[in-house]
């Protein structure tokens, strides 16, 4: 029995973001239907399908060993820490079962083909800056991840430049990246939001930018979707899985601040994951609030 595919969401209280990721796991379920191999989703908190759900239904059907995929854009605290405690919650608990463990899904070609065709449902290339807009993270790395996703959109595709931002926990946020885009001579800017399903932030990014629109209107100011259930994210999964199985993971520890030395984070190096407490989780009680509490890893 090959090994199922499990895809492991962060989650998020917004009911089209749930609704696009539990489309796309039956998008996946689909693909891999024909090769007779198995696939579920969860989330690990604020929204259901639950990990545990999704494992206890895995398991139910005779599966002993997940291939897990991080549904995440950058190895930030999620992808190190959070994502891999509630996997080892699951195994604690049934014992007889195990999993191997994905890569986060970028940065990747397939996925600035994504951004890009969302690009261009708003704006041509030509005369158009792009300002590429991530979630923000307290990991310099899973920062300047998202900066070189920016580079590497810039290169071949005819856009007049692009610049990063984030929508959270670092700068420069929105209003401040548009501001440089502006100052740099943009007289059209599409701000690209790099999420891949719908969610309160995806969406505070699209104010924000309205916002800054209104406030100058000599700059035409566009927002594209997000990437979505689409056939380039399907591929990359696939592509992550096949890796998981065959245990080519390649992971990004030259810059992680966890094990090297960074001016300004000296205070991560060598420390333990301290994942989020998750409430919702059977381990944790039969609470349902969405409190966030630590607990040290172990």
């Amino acid at each position: 029995m090959s090994a199922p595919l499990l895809l492991v969401g962060h989650g998020t209280v917004d009911a089209g973001g749930v609704a696009e990721f539990v489309a796309f796991t039956d998008r996946m379920r689909g693909l891999l239907a024909a090769d007779g191999i198995d696939a579920a989703g969860g989330f690990i908190e604020l929204s259901a399908p639950t990990v545990h759900e999704a494992w206890t239904d895995l398991s139910g059907r005779g599966h002993t060993t997940m291939a897990a995929v991080p549904m995440v854009l950058v190895a930030a605290g999620h992808a190190k820490g959070d994502i891999p405690a509630a996997l080892q919650r699951e195994v604690v608990r049934d014992p007889a079962t195990g999993y191997v463990f994905g890569r986060p899904l970028g940065p990747h070609p397939l996925l600035q083909q994504a951004v890009e065709a969302r690009i261009a449902e708003v704006a041509p290339a030509e005369g158009t800056a792009v300002l590429l807009v991530g979630r923000g993270s307290t990991d310099p790395d899973a920062n300047a991840e998202v900066c070189k996703v920016a580079r590497l959109l810039q290169e071949g595709r005819g856009y007049d430049f692009v610049e990063p931002a984030f929508v959270s926990l670092t700068g420069p946020d929105v209003p401040g990246g548009l501001a440089r885009c502006r100052a740099l001579g943009a007289r059209r800017v599409v701000v690209a939001p790099y999420f891949l399903f719908d969610g309160v932030l995806p969406r505070r990014v699209g104010d924000q930018a309205r916002a800054f629109a209104a406030a100058h209107p000599d700059v035409d100011v566009r927002v594209a979707p997000h990437i979505g259930d689409c056939p380039q994210l399907a591929e990359l999964v696939l592509e992550r899985y096949r890796e998981a199985l065959h245990g080519d993971i390649r992971m990004n520890c030259d810059t992680c601040a966890y094990r090297v030395l960074l001016p300004g984070f000296e205070d991560k190096l060598g420390a333990a994951q301290t994942p989020h407490h998750h409430p919702d989780d059977p381990s944790h009680g039969h609470g349902h609030g969405h409190g966030h509490g630590h607990v040290q890893a172990g």
